[in-house]
């Protein structure tokens, strides 16, 4: 039996939530949904997916209902929480329903817009005003939708960005007021998401492994009904919002119980995550797949890549994050800890989505303080911008589908459709040419990575290495 409500939910809905991934039904839903039932939000998330392929029609058949279940450590006990999410309200297609997405955005009791559309989600990029079908961009879209509610005089809405991104608030604000400049709305609507609507600045913090596919038929006789959306996450999260306090008293976060700071400066916060568990992941995943490895307890667990990690973490980003030592060194052992987690199931092929535009966000600032503080190369983040090139070594096939390939074995390649065709067009380049195409894509790093001394030539000797004696190879001779 598929799970299901017995009645429709009565609440009102009161959020609105662009993404329908794993991430986001394990963070900002899970806590939804825990102020339901301590009483203190009263109200449903409508679900939009943004982009044309999405679960919207997997959550529709099960009236948005799933079951997510928390494992890992806690004080030193293995815990494991389960409970099913009856926040969502169901999830509409931005592509195919979009009539149903205005309507939605004018509900007067919606308040709230969460987000996660990836680190490449918030962007500006000129395109015409076309009220009556989805705009292309996120923030195009948030536009249109918005200035039809302040058509009808609706209140302002508080926005609360989860991209992964610095100053994703901010950006995302600045997006839409370029976008209401371009299609020259009108000065009142300017003054509205400029002074009445509410732009939050988040650092999100929970490993998501997503739908456990080699436990999901033991878990659906153990629950004893069938769920297409089971959700895994860690017991560990944190919240940052950077906002004045009173922009959230309808969303009582801390008041019922979870890990949330609402401070003035998130930037501390940020770059310790961002480095050091971000960082640590997109640096070392790609590596990892090109050796035969699937989830992340088991490239911790291999003496090799395991090793690598924790260099990579101890010896690299350590000193490129000013916070105090001991500070630094907690943190960081608790990285290595939800690492090993081996309740995570944390895909490395899941993590690889994006791997470009997430390098350019979580390594390369450490790669390049590394070098100002100690005038050489990092060499792990240095391999691992050269693993990740071998990895984009991929072929494009007419639907747009990208797979690269190694020791026989494909796996697929998750990125932009402008990405993809770069490094499909470039494929055949040797490893120099390759390397230096790549880091002079000033699209990709906002900057000519071949200017960064010894950068290029090193990159593409670390990318010769891998494809003349494999990755693993490679890395003993770098270690």
């Amino acid at each position: 039996m598929l799970l299901k409500r017995t009645a429709p939910p009565a609440l009102p809905i009161r959020a609105i939530q662009f993404g329908e991934g794993n991430f986001l039904r394990a963070f900002i839903d899970w806590m939804l949904n825990g102020m339901n039932k301590q009483g203190k939000f009263n109200g449903l998330v409508r679900l939009v997916q943004p982009q044309p392929r999405g679960m919207s029609e997997a959550i529709n058949d099960q009236d948005g209902l799933y079951t997510l279940l928390l494992r890992g450590f806690s004080d030193g006990k293995v815990v494991e929480k389960r409970e099913v999410i009856e926040v969502v309200a169901g999830c509409i297609d931005a592509y195919t329903q979009w009539a149903a997405v205005q309507q939605e955005f004018a509900n007067p009791t919606v308040k709230f817009i969460f987000s996660n559309t990836t680190e490449a989600g918030i962007e500006y990029k000129e395109e015409p005003y076309t009220p009556n079908e989805t705009q292309t961009t996120f923030p195009a879209k948030l536009t249109a939708l918005t200035y039809e509610r302040f058509t009808k005089k609706l209140p302002a809405l508080t926005f609360i960005p989860c991209e992964l991104i610095e100053h994703n608030g901010k950006t995302l604000k600045n997006c839409m007021l370029r976008y209401a400049a371009l299609w020259k709305l009108p000065q009142a609507f300017v003054d509205y998401l400029d002074k009445e609507c509410v732009f939050v600045d988040t650092l999100v913090d929970r490993i998501v492994a997503g739908y456990p596919r080699t436990e999901a038929a033991e878990m659906e006789k153990s629950f004893g009904y069938e769920d297409k959306l089971i959700d895994c996450g860690e017991i560990f999260h944190f919240f940052v919002l950077e906002c004045a306090p009173d922009a959230l008293q309808e969303l009582p976060l801390a008041e019922c119980g979870f890990n949330v700071c609402i401070t003035d400066d998130l930037t501390p916060y940020r770059t310790r995550k961002v480095r050091f568990l971000n960082g640590a992941h997109t640096a070392n995943v790609l590596a990892a797949i090109l050796g035969g490895l699937k989830q992340v307890d088991e490239m911790m667990n291999d003496p090799l890549f395991g090793d690598v990690v924790r260099r990579s973490i101890y010896e690299e980003i350590f000193p490129t994050v000013q916070l105090p030592d001991a500070e630094k060194k907690f943190f960081a052992d608790s990285i290595v800890e939800r690492f090993l987690n081996p309740f995570a199931h944390h895909q490395l092929l899941s993590i690889s989505l994006n791997s470009v535009s997430k390098f350019k966000v979580r390594v390369l600032p450490t790669l390049l303080d590394y070098l100002k503080l100690k005038n050489e190369l990092p060499k792990r983040l240095t391999f691992a911008l050269a693993a990740l090139l071998r990895f984009y070594r991929l072929t494009l096939d007419a639907d747009g589908k990208a797979t690269g390939s190694v020791d026989g074995k494909t796996y697929p390649v998750s990125d932009s459709p402008e990405v993809l065709r770069f490094f499909a067009e470039r494929r055949a380049l040797d490893a120099q040419a390759f390397a230096e195409a790549a880091l002079g894509n000033t699209a990709f790093w906002e900057m000519d990575l071949n200017q960064v001394p010894g950068l290029t030539r090193q990159v593409a000797k670390d990318l010769a290495a891998i494809e003349s004696v494999g990755v693993r190879e490679a890395l003993k001779g770098l270690c």
